[in-house]
């Protein structure tokens, strides 16, 4: 029996995870160990910790870590919180490996605990890049630290092996957020109207913006030229999630708050929606906009436009259903026009999804009861490298 300890830190990581945590659950070799922290535990973002409560997990691991910060400094100091708190975690959990998906902060303070107490690292969704944020970073440093490698497409494992990660280590798997396309139910459109107490007789936007933090695209400004776009669209409702955690992001929530509060009958603001509401509402919109990663990874799934604005995600793959736009109102406005043109949504229809077709959790599975799970790696170099 292999100990898999799996950390999550945001609504949005562990909706992708949510497949993998129930075929580690239900595998015969694996005993699931969940380690939850940074956003979950916060009320600004919707104390998420609850929604794996209430899908059947148990949280083995809380480690609260997240300060009321919106700054740089605050970011940095959460990180030692989490380090403090990931190490106590694992000392008790004893884990033979730990999965690990992403790149963000929090994500990194967890890896480089596991790295210094010699707990094998499992990375999910390596080798991509994304340079308008720091995250960019965090996620090569994760891929070195770790031992396998679960990467979302055949160029990003060429990108791990590059870093110099042994090939037979790297798997392509797939995106495990496309798991949900074949395995989870969704919410016909009066369904998901009456759990969130929001009429969605009309067309409707899904809106999710994250701040940049690498880039020159400052926050507020930002957001704000969204909001202004929206403002040219009276005819659609506006579906709006909050912000991540990143330094930033407490700055958006008053402009998003007001913003909602303003038109409460033509706009939604929530916290999270949770993955299954998040896919359901994803699979009605007439488009899905922002900065999130799930535009470009899961919504080309759907057949739905998807508006991706700014830095944040430059450097990712991309569909053709995804439309790239400065965070400029005027820009963004065009976007919107050529997204919801009949013309490119009959292109959205037709679209091939780069990341996979949805069986990743078992893949991974597989790695994790087949393969070695130990710390001790050599580089590998690149023919014609040198040794």
């Amino acid at each position: 029996m292999r100990r898999i300890a799996v950390f999550t830190g945001t609504r949005a990581e562990y909706g992708l995870l949510y497949w993998l945590m129930k075929d580690i659950q239900a595998h015969p070799e694996l005993e699931l160990q969940v380690i939850a922290g940074a956003m979950h535990f916060s009320p600004e973002f919707g104390h998420t910790w609850l929604a794996i409560t209430d899908d059947g997990f148990t949280i083995d691991a809380k480690v609260e870590m997240l300060l009321s910060s919106d700054s740089r400094v605050g970011i940095a100091k959460s990180m030692g919180v989490g380090t403090i708190g990931l190490a106590d975690a694992l000392e008790r959990l004893k884990p033979d490996a730990l999965v690990i998906l992403g790149d963000r902060f929090e994500a990194l303070a967890a890896a480089q605990t596991a790295l210094v107490m010699n707990i094998p690292i499992v990375h999910l969704h390596g080798g991509e890049v994304t340079e308008g944020a720091y995250d960019d970073a965090i996620r090569h440093a994760i891929t070195k630290m770790a031992c396998l490698h679960g990467v979302a497409a055949e160029p990003y494992r060429q990108r791990v092996i590059q870093m110099g990660e042994k090939p037979d280590r790297v798997f392509n798997v797939g995106a495990l957020g496309l798991d949900h396309l074949t395995r989870s139910p969704r919410m016909g459109r009066r369904a998901l109207a009456e759990n969130l107490g929001f009429s969605l007789e009309a067309p409707y936007l899904l809106v999710t913006y994250h701040p940049v933090t690498l880039a020159d695209e400052p926050p507020s400004e930002s957001f704000q030229a969204l909001l202004d776009a929206l403002e040219r669209w009276p005819d659609h409702l506006i579906i709006l999630t909050y912000p991540n955690a990143d330094n930033g992001g407490r700055a958006i929530i008053p402009l998003l708050e007001a913003y909602a509060a303003r038109q409460p009958e033509r706009v939604l603001a929530i916290h999270s929606l949770g993955f299954k509401r998040y896919l359901s509402a994803v699979a009605e919109a007439e488009a899905v906009i922002g900065n999130s990663s799930s535009g470009l990874i899961e919504v080309p799934s759907f057949g739905v436009p998807t508006l991706n604005i700014g830095q944040r995600q430059s450097g990712r793959l991309a569909a053709d259903s995804v439309l790239h736009c400065a965070a400029e109102v005027d820009a963004i406005d065009t976007g919107l026009r050529q997204a919801l043109s009949p013309a490119f949504r009959g292109v959205c229809r037709h679209t091939r999804n780069p990341y996979g077709q949805g069986n990743a959790a078992q893949q991974i599975v597989d790695v994790l009861v087949t393969q070695p799970l130990d710390t001790l790696k050599t580089f590998h170099d690149l023919q014609g490298s040198a040794n």
